[in-house]
Formats: C-alpha cells, structure tokens, sequence
C-alpha cells in the first residue's frame, strides 16, 4: 500500500484555501496510486490562529463535507487536522474520510502540549483505530505520537499504520530527526507524520515531514518546503521487527 502527507504553509484561517490545498493534493495523490493522505494538525482553521474556538466547526460542517467529496472524488482516503465544536467543547481532531466519502474516525487528541493547546481544547481519552486496506490503522496527532505507552498500546492491538497530523515547531526538529523513526522501529509501525513548512504568528515550523518504516527507515521525507510525498509501505518481515514490546520485563 502507498501512502501519501502533504506538508504545506498554514491557509491561515482560509478555509476554502485548505480545503483546495487538499483536493489538488489528493488528485495528485491518487494518481501516484496512493492509499490515504495526510494533512498536517488543524490543517483547517490554521494551527496558531487566534480565536480558534470562534472558528471551530463540527464534524458535519460545510468543510468537511467538502473534503469528504473530495476523498469521494479521488477514491483516496483523507485525514484532515481540525479544530472540532461538539456542543460548548473544542477539540484538536483529525478525521478521516474513506476513499467512499464516508467517516472511518474522528480522533481526539489525547496530549495536548502546552499551556496554549490546554486553555484551547478539551483531551480527548479514546484511541481511534480502523481499517485502510488490509492494514490496521490509528491516528495520533502531534505529541501523542512522542509518547511511546501510546504506541505500544497500538502496536499491541495490532496497528500497522499510524496517521500523525502534526505541528512540530522548532526548536522540537529532534522528534522528527530521531523521535518518530525510532518508535516506528521499536514497535513494528509505520508512521505518516504530516508537518507544516514556513511560519505563523510566532511559529516556525520545522517541515521535514516523513514517512518512516516498521524496520526503522526513511521511507520519504521532506524538506523545508511544501511537498507531496508518496511512498510505498515495505511488507512487515517478522525476521526484522523489534522485539521489545514483547520482551519488556516490568521492575516493580
């Protein structure tokens, strides 16, 4: 299976601009054959946007509605960062539509980082798992994935394949230099980390979106700028997957 990540600029609280950012990116990557693609964390209203909660939407909104034609359109599955409204919460989402238009998830984000992201949105307390093909997937968003309890829970409930919209800011370039590649190999997973490129407000962000194996290598990855990426997911070889999970001893 092909996976693809579209790292861009923020829209910037454009949501018609992100809404064609992504149908251009997913006709793009449905002619590379890909599977699913995915956009970085409040890919939708813009993650460092004042006011979020004013331009919050539900998960039935004109926007996603929108998007998902737009997974429809490109028989390509999409996962979407967005700031969520149910009722008087608001949470860091990331949904995904299948290559038929419908909802598979809507994940929660479980770590909220920083005081910013607290006073913002409400935590989510579910892992969100589905299928894309014959592979077992998950979304985690940002942080949730440098946190490796979340991705052995995953691996051990036979995740192949995690989803990870992201925002990583410098001067965090080591979660991608280091951080994700090594827990994809430590638990057997490929992970698809969705990074925006250039700055907002007082961001900047570290691009280098990627695409790393469940053996540990850098399958795709960007640079500083926008990019598709497009790369084929190796068949998982039992001779060459970590063992830890399986192997922990647990000193009380």
């Amino acid at each position: 299976m092909k996976l693809a990540l579209w790292q861009g600029i923020s829209p910037a609280a454009d949501m018609d601009a992100a809404c064609s950012q992504a149908e251009t990116a997913l006709k793009a990557a449905a002619a590379m054959g890909a599977a699913a693609l995915v956009l970085p964390e409040i890919w939708l209203q813009g993650y460092n946007q004042p006011d979020i909660p004013a331009r919050a939407v539900a998960e039935d909104s004109a926007p996603m509605q929108r998007l998902a034609l737009a997974a429809k359109a490109s028989a390509t599955a999409l996962v979407v960062g967005y700031a969520e409204r149910d009722g008087t919460r608001v949470y860091n989402s990331a949904a995904c539509f299948g290559p038929d238009g419908g909802r598979l998830a809507n994940h929660r984000k479980l770590q909220l980082y920083g005081p910013r992201e607290r006073s913002v949105y409400v935590p989510g307390d579910t892992y969100t798992t589905f299928r894309i093909g014959a592979e077992s997937a998950a979304i985690l968003i940002c942080y949730d994935v440098e946190f490796a309890p979340h991705i052995k829970s995953l691996s051990d409930r036979g995740v192949t394949v995690i989803l990870a919209p992201t925002a990583n800011m410098a001067p965090f370039g080591h979660v991608i230099r280091h951080t994700v590649p090594a827990l994809a190999a430590n638990h057997g997973v490929t992970i698809a980390y969705a990074n925006f490129c250039g700055t907002e407000g007082d961001l900047t962000y570290t691009g280098g979106s990627l695409i790393a194996g469940p053996h540990g290598e850098i399958l795709a990855q960007a640079g500083d700028h926008p990019t598709l990426l497009v790369a084929e997911i190796p068949p998982r070889d039992p001779a060459r997957l970590a063992t830890q999970s399986a192997d922990l001893r647990v000193i009380e």
